[in-house]
């Protein structure tokens, strides 16, 4: 055996590892921790696990780049992607107009609309009319602190909040008479924390798209789109979602 060539060879190997793994551009990626369960600190290892943090780490190996993985409240993420000081933004940001005249979106990845959240003995709310007059806590820099602001004509009892938690803890502590929020976690905390204390009330609000936000200009929205597409295609996509909210609907 010529051993000569194989040491060759093997050292031409690991360098080709190596100068691979070093070009991996490594992207300055942030979250919201507050937002269960798409995103949220796993206590026991101090790791952000949920549904969001599951699709950008297989969209950044698919795609080709690491994840430096922060976190932020979050009325301060389009800001910082406007001022580049991170490259891509996670937490289920809400698709709109506005957002899209000063960062890029990917393509949707998850179907979403807000929802009233009462407490269980609250049988007068049965739709956001009801919600008048009323003290109602929401979420601050959120599509549902617009929505209330612009459908309510009394809305001087809009609270914003800076966390979720913030919120749901008024609600139970009889604060706030009500919450509005993105449908999928008012449905989680209902279904977990506050289980037999709050229920969810009236129809789904504003349909709504979630999409990965990148700062404008970003080379990698092509790529995030393709990732995304294969994630679908392939069934990874169901798998993560039906851990985290059950049984995927079927297609319309």
């Amino acid at each position: 055996m010529n051993t000569k060539w194989l040491k060759t060879f093997s050292a031409g190997l690991a360098l080709s590892v190596a100068a691979s793994t070093v070009s991996a551009e490594t992207l300055r990626v942030v979250t919201d921790p507050s937002f269960v369960p798409f995103e949220m600190m796993d206590q026991e290892t101090g790791e952000m696990i949920g549904f969001d943090m599951e699709i950008i780490r297989e969209v950044a190996e698919r795609a080709g780049f690491e994840i430096d993985l922060n976190t932020m409240d979050f009325n301060g993420i389009i800001p910082a992607l406007q001022t580049g000081n991170v490259d891509i933004a996670i937490a289920g940001i809400t698709i709109t107009e506005e957002r899209e005249e000063i960062v890029d979106f990917s393509d949707p990845y998850y179907d979403s609309g807000l929802r009233i959240l009462v407490s269980q003995n609250n049988d007068k709310v049965n739709e956001i009319s009801d919600l008048e007059g009323m003290k109602i806590g929401t979420k601050i820099g959120s599509t549902s602190y617009d929505f209330l602001m612009d459908n309510l004509d009394k809305n001087d009892g809009v609270t914003p909040y800076p966390g979720s938690s913030d919120m749901y803890m008024a609600l139970m502590s009889g604060a706030v008479n009500a919450v509005f929020y993105d449908a999928p976690n008012v449905g989680y905390f209902a279904s977990t924390r506050g289980k037999g204390k709050v229920k969810t009330a009236g129809p789904l609000y504003e349909g709504q798209q979630y999409g990965i936000a990148l700062k404008s200009g970003s080379k990698w929205v092509g790529a995030v789109n393709e990732a995304l597409a294969d994630i679908k295609e392939d069934g990874t996509y169901k798998k993560i979602y039906e851990k985290w909210f059950g049984p995927m609907p079927e297609a319309k």
